[in-house]
């Protein structure tokens, strides 16, 4: 079982902190060992902890240190002052992502889990990219996935009974005046065989049941409120049924998220942003997930920002974080399983 490869996130938020406290709860855990890949000195500004950080050559070592000390596999950059963001640590929240994605690609990690990054920081210094999600599909670019190709964002949160509620984006960082336009067959179509795919490798249902968001208020009211379900999302839905899916047709959102309805599906296809995230994050937005979709390698996040009003404070919470970590793991061992 090789370790799972920690970002650092962006430094001047709670991502330095809530490391700390994850690798707190979490260093009796074997499973769950994780090497951080940050500069060593943005750790060692926010640590209140009496433990040492455990400098890395290769990150298999992670597994040996991670009972008694924080493994880091050290980069270049300097530590941040915490909720001052600031474009100069570009460069090192990039690298740290970049890295981790190397790791594993050459299979030296079972997953990457990402802490938060601030786009606009990153927009400021020449980034390119619209956020994490297109970012490491294009690192990711050109190595062949182990289901339909993505990146589809997908968001996890638990209920009560802990069961996940597991919500896939068609689309993700548009303005939602662009939706409509955006929705060709083919994104639904694309988005749909990743989020049926994933549900079946990286989570373990072998025939799972997909619910679909429609786009307009009561899913178009047959045309009169628009016209999106009849052209394009119900007949992708209708094609997947005939090779043998489980998968609905466009369904009124603001029916499809309460407790009786959750029962009746294993994921849901969101047609849009807030669509998908809100219900996730209501439910339960401590533990929530980030899980990026059809790429060759297991990527999991907190489902939080960078908290740059509370970072230092030492008041933020490491369970999302924590959650993602488990999260990567459990991914990870179905993959391998298959």
């Amino acid at each position: 079982m090789r370790p799972l490869a920690l970002t650092l996130g962006d430094p001047a938020g709670i991502g330095p902190e809530v490391t700390w406290k994850a690798w707190e709860r979490l260093r009796g855990n074997p499973e769950l060992a994780f090497a951080v890949i940050a500069p060593p000195s943005a750790l060692k500004r926010v640590s209140r902890s009496e433990h040492p950080l455990a400098l890395l050559e290769d990150i298999s070592e992670a597994s040996d240190q991670f009972s008694h000390a924080l493994p880091v596999l050290p980069i270049e950059g300097n530590a941040a002052i915490p909720g001052q963001a600031d474009p100069v640590h570009a460069d090192t929240i990039t690298r740290s992502i970049q890295t981790a994605v190397t790791q594993a690609l050459l299979g030296q990690a079972d997953a990457v889990v990402t802490n938060p990054i601030a786009k606009d920081v990153l927009y400021r210094a020449g980034f390119s990219f619209p956020g994490h999600t297109e970012y490491l599909g294009a690192l990711c670019k050109g190595v062949a996935a182990p289901y339909h190709p993505g990146p589809v964002m997908m968001l996890t949160a638990p209920d009560s009974e802990n069961r996940d509620l597991r919500v896939g984006l068609a689309t993700i960082h548009i303005p939602l005046q662009t939706t409509s336009g955006s929705l060709t067959p083919d994104v639904v179509m694309s988005a749909a065989r990743t989020l049926l795919g994933a549900l079946k490798l990286d989570f373990g249902i072998e025939n799972p049941r997909l619910a679909v968001c429609g786009l307009n208020p009561h899913a178009g009211e047959n045309g009169a409120l628009g016209t999106e379900e009849q052209d394009v999302i119900n007949p992708v839905c209708r094609l997947l049924r005939s090779e043998g899916h489980d998968i609905s047709d466009a369904l009124p959102a603001d029916t499809l998220f309460h407790a009786e309805a959750r029962l009746t599906y294993d994921g849901v296809l969101a047609m849009y942003h807030d669509q998908g995230l809100i219900p996730v994050k209501t439910l339960d937005f401590h533990r929530g997930v980030n899980v990026t979709l059809g790429l060759p390698i297991v990527r999991t996040s907190p489902d939080h920002g960078t908290a740059f009003n509370i970072a230092g404070q030492g008041i933020a919470r490491p369970d999302s974080l924590i959650a993602a970590l488990r999260k990567a793991r459990e991914i990870a061992t179905h993959r391998h399983g298959h």
